[in-house]
Parts: structure tokens; sequence; C-alpha cells
């Protein structure tokens, strides 16, 4: 192990390990600190992402969905099943297999890119030295590098009057580690996070109310989106209360009692386990001294200029350190692109195409802007729907709810922004980010020839639809 780098990356997330591949790749003398463990206490690169957020969230999300199916999804099918166990110690255990898998994967890339991986807290100085503490140990290490990023990801955001007790009320990693399902299950945040996690357990036995201060159903989505979502929510048994603001939280007996406003009225809701999940903040403790120069927002967010740079010469920042969306693709496209720039190279990242999920059934998905915005922005647009029940496929899969909503420009027909809710919408939205990407039009994609029969067909028909051609509805 080196004293000395081309560049160190402090995080080893989606953007933090992406960079440092990428860096390598390009020839650069690069070291990765990230101070993730496991249970074993091994290091554990991959960040929140790998370790406790999207991909044991979605091992699961896909584990309690088929559980779900098989016991009351099947018989639509022409397929009975008497009896349906549910073993959650082997579904955990799966899901952990499926973290150390990857993990241990990005430590092999790690090796074969000819990356330090330093297991440790590192924080930056003014010298652009960086001090290395090992958990458990009183010594230290101190590297210098030419150029640094930052990309220590994020954390849980807390909620005052409900303080965790890792038990009873827990972040969303306690949520993916209860040993039994519990008979009735708060969760508070209506949010990507609450609505996966309370999907989770909604479907393995869990009586779960969703607490939502906002008003509004997931805001940031198209409201044609969100309205029928919702629906669909309320329908499968998720009884999410909006306008719901908790004033507070107070475990007795193992039971955690919650007290919260609707309008003018106070209520009180009893339950076995408690979900907090109101969002994510940056984590940047001791992530670089005050005299560095760096300097942080009001909400914490590390500033930077276009290109990542910070007030300090030569330190970048990317991912849930600064501000935008705290998606991990977007970290990752952030990490490749500092590199590119620290190598030389001329890189971009473009915002507008973005895409964003939320994994539960039904899936959303969207990209660009909502209808609100655009016409907030009074920008002349034009639509196009299309029902996932109009298609074959998702007849055939017994999938039949939601729709695929297409936006254009009135004038020059390019496409402003696609949202879906249904079937696979993940997969789906890969589509409208190429297609708007190239800066495509409508008619570009009612011209494209989709396979039959898809789900992709829908995608194909509200493009149709925008001009009111659709072939399989009333225009």
């Amino acid at each position: 192990m080196s004293d000395q780098y081309d560049i160190v990356i402090i995080g080893g997330g989606p953007g933090g390990y992406v960079a440092a591949i990428r860096a390598a790749q390009l020839g650069l003398k690069t070291a990765c600190i990230d101070s993730t463990r496991n249970a074993e206490g091994k290091g554990s690169p991959g960040g929140t992402c790998l370790n406790v957020g999207c991909i044991p969230s979605k091992a699961l999300l896909d584990s309690s969905e088929r559980y779900e199916s098989t016991r009351i999804g099947l018989s639509a099918h022409g397929i009975e099943v008497s009896e349906v166990t549910l073993r959650i110690d082997e579904m955990l255990a799966r899901k952990d297999r499926i973290v150390n898998e990857l993990t241990s994967g990005i430590g092999m890339l790690f090796k074969a890119n000819g990356i330090d991986y330093i297991n440790g807290h590192g924080t930056l100085h003014a010298d652009h030295s960086i001090s290395i503490a090992f958990e458990g140990d009183d010594k230290s290490k101190t590297i210098k590098a030419k150029h640094i990023i930052l990309a220590s990801g994020s954390e849980p955001t807390p909620l005052p009057p409900v303080p965790f007790d890792n038990e009873v009320v827990v972040d969303s990693t306690g949520a993916l580690a209860f040993s039994e399902v519990p008979t009735r299950l708060g969760v508070i945040g209506a949010g990507v996070i609450g609505l996966e996690l309370g999907s989770v357990w909604r479907r393995l036995g869990s009586e779960v109310t969703v607490l939502e201060a906002l008003k509004d159903f997931l805001p940031a989505a198209d409201k044609n989106v969100s309205r029928d979502a919702l629906r669909q929510f309320k329908k499968q048994g998720l009884d999410i209360k909006l306008g719901a603001k908790v004033t507070s939280a107070e475990v007795k007996k193992g039971k955690c009692f919650v007290e919260y406003e609707s309008g003018d009225e106070k209520q009180s809701v009893e339950f076995d386990r408690l979900i907090v999940a109101i969002g994510r903040r940056p984590f940047t403790d001791q992530l670089f001294d005050d005299d560095t120069g760096i300097k942080k927002d009001k909400r914490g967010f590390i500033q930077i200029d276009e290109n990542n740079l910070t007030a300090m010469k030569n330190v970048y920042a990317v991912g849930d350190v600064v501000t935008g969306p705290m998606l991990a693709h977007k970290a990752s496209e952030e990490g490749v692109a500092v590199a590119e720039r620290i190598a030389g190279h001329k890189a971009h990242v473009d915002f507008n195409t973005v895409p964003w999920v939320i994994y539960t059934h039904p899936e959303i998905a969207w990209v660009g802007q909502t209808e609100q915005q655009l016409k907030e922005s009074s920008t002349p647009i034009k639509t196009g729907m299309f029902s996932f029940a109009a298609t074959g496929r998702a007849k055939a899969m017994n999938e039949t709810g939601g729709f695929v909503k297409i936006i254009a420009h009135e004038t020059t027909d390019q496409i402003l922004g696609v949202h879906i809710v249904g079937p696979h919408a993940s997969e789906l939205i890969a589509e409208a980010v190429l297609a708007m990407e190239y800066r495509a039009s409508s008619e570009d994609l009612a011209r494209t020839i989709h396979a039959h029969p898809t789900l992709s067909e829908a995608v194909h028909e509200a493009a149709l639809a925008v001009t009111k051609r659709a072939i399989h509805k009333a225009n």
C-alpha cells in the first residue's frame, strides 16, 4: 500500500467504488477508503446501496412478492396451493447472501484493477493529506493524493419526536432484519423507502399503516401516476394516512404508542414495530476539517461547481453528499464523470434524463418533467396515455393495473417526460431515457416497431396516443 496516489476516493458506495474503477481504468494510481463492515467485522464496499439499501430491499421485495403471489395470486392461473409456509430466517439469509456476493464482487474488481481498498474512516486535511482511523484500533495512517473525491453518501434522517431504540423503533436498516413478521407495523413516511419497506412486510402478513405528513401522495411524481398508485396501494391493504404529522412516539412493554395530528384532530395508534423513513441526509461526519475551506449549504450538502469541484483545489464531491436526486445511478454517473475529468477527458452528466424508480407493486418509474411542472412553466404540451389492461402480455400475466403516459412539446413534439405505473416499469423506463437522451419525438417512438406481445407495446401505444393515433384504444 502506497502513501501517495493520483486519486483517493473517500466512500465506497455507488459513487465512490465506480469512480475508483474508472480512475484505475484510465491509468491513475487509485485508493478507495470506506468504513463499512459486515456482520463478521470485515470490510464491505458498496455503501448503503449494496449493504443496507437498494440491494437487500429489492431482495426482500422479490421474495415477499413471490410469497404473496403463491399464497393468493396463483388461483387466477388455475393453480391451487394447499399450504404456504413462510420461513423468514431463510428469506433473510438469502438476502444476506446476495449482499455478500455483490460486496465481495466489488472487492475482486478492486484487486483486478489494482485499486488499494482501505477499510477505515478517512478525514481530509487542509494540506491534502487524508488520515485514516481504523475501527477498534488505536493506530492510524496518513496518505496523500493529487486529487480527492468525497463520496461518503447519506444516512437516514432522524425524526426528533421519535427516537430510535433499534428494536421497536428502527430506521430503514433495522427494517431489513425483523426476525419475525410484526402483527401491526407503522411506517412514518410515504416516500420511496417507506412504501417499499411497508410493501415487503404487508405481503408477509403485517397490518401496515403509513403516516405521511404531506397532504399530497408522492408529490414528485406525475399526478396521474400518484393518484393511480395510491388507489392500487390502498386496494392491496396499505393504510396510507396523508396529512398525518407525528408528534410523539413512546415504547412501553415492547409496543410503540404513536401520537399524530390529522387536521385539527389528535390521533393515537399502537404498533408492534415502527419504521421511521422520512428521507436521508448527507453523511459528512469527520469527513474534512473546517480549515479545508470546503463549504456546505444549510441542508448539509457539500457545495460544488458544475464540474463537481468543491472550494478546495483538486477536491471533488459526488453522490448523496451533493445536491440532486439521492439515487445510486446518479452517484455512479457523477463518479465516472469526475474520474474522467481528472484524467483529462471531457465528461457530462445529463440530469434531465435521470430515471426515478419505486420498486413497489405496481412499480412506478419516470424520467423528465411531470405535467404539473410543465404547466407551471407555461410549456405548451400534448399527452398520450395507454393502459396496460389493453395489452395482451399484461392480461396473460394477470398484471393489468397502471398505464404509460408520454408528454411531448406541442410544437416540436420532443418528448419531455415519460411516466409509468405498472408491471416492470423499472425496465420499461430505459427506452424512454434513451429516447430523451437522443432528443427523440413522440413520433420517433410511435414509428419504432415494438415486439408483440410485450409490455413495451404500452409505450408504443402511448406514443401513438400523443397524436390520437393509438390503435388499441378509443382516441
